[in-house]
C-alpha cells in the first residue's frame, strides 16, 4: 500500500494553468502504475490520465487530451499533472491513484485502483 498526498489545486482563471503533484510514501514508487481522476459533487469519479510504472506508456481521457500532460519522477516519488488552456468544466476535486503493477500496463477505471489521494479542489473561473 502507498500513501499519497496532493498538491497544487487551487482558484485559475479559463485559459490559465495549474500544475498538480502527488507525493507518494510507503511503497516502492516504481512498482506502481498511476493516475488522476477528477469528481464534481453528485457524480462519479472521471477517468483523466494515466502512466505506467516507468513512464513508456501514457493515456488521456478525450476530454483533456492535448491540454493537460502526465508524467512523473520515480527518483522523487511523485507524479505530476500539468493543466493548461483550462476550461470551467474542469472544476472539480482531482484525485491521484496508485496500483502495483509490474509491466508497463496501465489502468483508466478507478475501480481497478486500490490506493488514493485526499484531493486536491480545482476551481476554474470564467
Amino acid at each position: 500500500q502507498v500513501q499519497l498526498v496532493e498538491s497544487g489545486g487551487g482558484l485559475v482563471q479559463a485559459g490559465g494553468s495549474l500544475r498538480l503533484s502527488c507525493a507518494a510514501s510507503g511503497g516502492t514508487f516504481s512498482n506502481y502504475g498511476m493516475a488522476w481522476f477528477r469528481q464534481t459533487p453528485g457524480k462519479e469519479r472521471d477517468f483523466i490520465a494515466t502512466i505506467s510504472r516507468t513512464g513508456a506508456a501514457v493515456y488521456y481521457a478525450n476530454s483533456v487530451k492535448g491540454r493537460f500532460a502526465i508524467s512523473r519522477d520515480n527518483a522523487k516519488n511523485t507524479v505530476y499533472l500539468q493543466m493548461n488552456s483550462l476550461k470551467p468544466e474542469d472544476t472539480a476535486v482531482y484525485y491521484c491513484a496508485a496500483q502495483r503493477a509490474y509491466t508497463e500496463i496501465y489502468y483508466i477505471e478507478a475501480r481497478q485502483y486500490t490506493d488514493w489521494g485526499q484531493g486536491t479542489q480545482v476551481t476554474v473561473s470564467s
